[in-house]
Parts: C-alpha cells; sequence; structure tokens
C-alpha cells in the first residue's frame, strides 16, 4: 500500500462543486492500493502515518507526529500511484489492485483510521474528485507498506 502524504494548512476534496472533505492544519494523504496489500498493510501505513515525524518542534526541527499536533487527516484514494512509470511514455497498471480490492482496502484503511484517530476525512473512492491544498514546506513523503 502506498501513501504519498504533504503536511497542509488547509485540503478539501470537492466533487460536482460541492466540498465532501476538508481540513487545516495536518495531513493529506493518497493512497495506492497494490493488488498483493492486504488489511495488515493498510494498518501498518496508517500507523506509520499518525506516529511520521513532519511537524515542528519549537525549535523548528520535524520532531512532531499528526498524533502530537492533533491535526487533522485527509485520506484520498488514488489509483495511478500504483502505476509502473519504468517503462515508455505511457504508465502501466499491472500492480494496481481491481477496483473491488482497491475499493475495500481503502474503505478498511478508513474504518481503521476512526477507530485510532478522531480527525479523519476521505475522498470517495472512484469519484472524479478535485483536490485542493496548500502543502506546508512544503513537506512530501511517499511510504510503502
Amino acid at each position: 500500500m502506498i501513501g504519498l502524504l504533504q503536511r497542509v494548512t488547509q485540503a478539501n476534496v470537492t466533487i460536482e462543486g460541492d466540498i465532501v472533505a476538508s481540513i487545516n492544519t495536518g495531513l493529506i494523504v493518497l493512497i495506492g492500493v497494490e493488488k498483493l496489500d492486504s488489511e495488515t498493510k493498510a494498518q501498518r501505513l496508517f500507523d506509520k502515518l499518525i506516529c511520521y515525524r513532519v511537524f515542528a518542534d519549537n525549535q523548528d526541527k520535524m520532531n512532531l507526529s499528526l498524533q502530537d499536533i492533533n491535526g487533522g487527516l485527509l485520506l484520498v484514494p488514488q489509483f495511478t500511484l500504483a502505476a509502473d512509470t519504468q517503462k515508455g511514455l505511457r504508465p502501466g497498471f499491472s500492480n494496481a489492485a481491481a477496483p473491488e480490492l482497491g475499493k475495500q482496502l481503502f474503505e478498511y484503511l478508513v474504518a481503521y483510521a476512526r477507530q485510532q484517530f478522531t480527525s479523519v476525512e476521505t475522498g470517495i473512492f472512484g469519484a472524479n474528485m478535485q483536490v485542493s491544498l496548500v502543502n506546508d514546506g512544503p513537506v512530501t513523503f511517499w511510504l510503502k507498506t
């Protein structure tokens, strides 16, 4: 499972002109599901995301986690993160999970996250979403479990 996390001062997801999710200070995480992923990998990704130290402490060092600052978490499914871009000029998706598995594991990740953390917002699997954000730093990390 892939998580592209970005530290933000604000982020939102819009579908057909309606804001369906938004956060202020926190993390937006684009989620890619690969065909060999599992619920265990989803749990590990969340556990890492919530504790990953990307927020500044009083000495302006990245020593604080999302949990430490009690920030918002916005999870957005993004099929294209599982793309193979090693050859040619067109991405391949042979490593990506089938839509049914992708949706199942994304929804499992969301449910698990909501059991563990209070401020979880999400995009909608399979929807045409417009994602807006203000990347703070910019700070962006690619995590894979």
